[in-house]
């Protein structure tokens, strides 16, 4: 078994931002390095092309941007890029390692084209209009940068491809997967129920007694739009907005039945419980449904991946230059964060050696 190697490299930055300037030894995982001056270039690259910075920034919210000063690049940035680095390094070598896997061309042509969607995917979902297409993004980028973020990519497609809790993208898989789960992608026709804070307990109470589900709305909904239509809110069809939420929503729940597990929401900035009830359930045809199977599938997968991913890294012997960031160990798992930096109180309160007692008991 190898043994677990987590590498905390502390640092104290009086400044905000990574300059680009100066030597530095960079990244190293695993026996395979990038060096530091080959990571400002990538730095550079991002900061002169608001394409790159908006993509990036899409997939992690840190400021991909310049600093203040002149050659230099926003701290928060540079620690996420390192942190995608130092992933993308990991994955590749464990890759290499363990199913001595070398790409080939085809594989290489795949990868970029998953990595183009996947750029162009997280500035959707982001409602980010990105200047250039994700495939002029990676054109931007250096020859070093751009091999080495295709060839991670290549490597995470074969290792999603070895995991046997992940689900092949196919047509045929995607179709038996919605076979399997037909009624995950019912079309959806709900009633709700608003009610307020102090009245949550008698509504469940008497939503277990049977009171009908038009009478509970009546009696209890402060919702007036809504319950003047008996709760009624309308139908649900999967790809459509608010389709995902309404699903989670209505749980389990029978048809014309609230789910008595509600949703905490706010109404005219006061607190309130949400409930769903399905009125009606109607079975999507697959091709109506094929985009949200997609996506749910695909979830699976990440999530799958992820647990391996936390896995590989959690194993690597990673050390970066503190110039960089830290690698650490937080909620989320192991990554590069910023480096660490005094309290402003810690250093405006600080005084000088020289006025300091030369000895504690004097």
């Amino acid at each position: 078994m190898r043994r677990l190697v987590v590498l905390f490299v502390l640092s104290l930055v009086g400044a905000g931002a990574f300059g680009l300037a100066g030597a530095s030894s960079g990244l190293r995982v695993d026996g395979a390095n990038v060096s530091g001056s080959t990571l400002r270039d990538e730095l550079a690259v991002i900061a002169a092309n608001p394409s790159l910075q908006c993509y990036f920034t899409a997939i992690d919210s840190a400021s991909f941007t310049p600093g203040a000063g002149g050659d230099s690049f926003a701290a928060s940035g540079a620690s996420a890029w390192s942190s995608l680095r130092v992933e993308g390094m990991a994955i590749l070598q464990y890759v290499t390692a363990h199913f001595h896997h070398v790409a080939t061309a085809a594989q290489f042509k795949i990868a970029r084209s998953s990595l183009e969607a996947e750029l162009a995917q997280a500035a959707t979902s982001k409602q980010y209009s990105c200047p250039g297409s994700p495939a002029e993004a990676l054109s931007i980028m250096t020859p070093e940068m751009r091999r080495a973020q295709i060839a991670a990519q290549a490597a995470s497609l074969y290792l999603v491809g070895k995991i046997n809790a992940t689900i092949p993208l196919t047509a045929d898989t995607i179709k038996a997967y919605y076979e399997g789960h037909v009624h995950d992608y019912d079309t959806i026709c709900i009633s709700v129920a608003v009610v307020s804070p102090g009245l949550v307990t008698t509504f469940v109470n008497a939503l277990h007694q049977g009171t009908p589900l038009v009478q509970l709305v009546h009696q209890y909904s402060v919702d007036k739009a809504s319950a003047a239509k008996g709760g009624a809110l309308g139908c649900y069809t999967p790809g459509q907005n608010g389709y995902a939420t309404v699903r989670s929503d209505v749980g389990s729940a029978l048809v014309d039945h609230f789910n008595p597990t509600p949703q905490q929401i706010s109404l005219s900035n006061a607190p309130y419980a949400l409930f769903v009830a399905p009125t009606k359930r109607t079975t999507t045809p697959f091709a109506q449904a094929e985009a949200i199977v997609y996506t749910d599938i695909q979830s699976l997968n990440a999530n799958s991946a992820g647990t391996v991913r936390g896995n590989i890294l959690y194993r690597a012997a990673v050390a970066v230059d503190p110039a960089f960031g830290r690698w650490g160990l937080g909620s989320s798992g192991p990554g590069v964060f910023l480096s660490a930096t005094p309290k402003s109180a810690d250093v405006t309160g600080a005084t000088s050696l020289a006025h300091a007692n030369t000895h504690p008991y004097k």
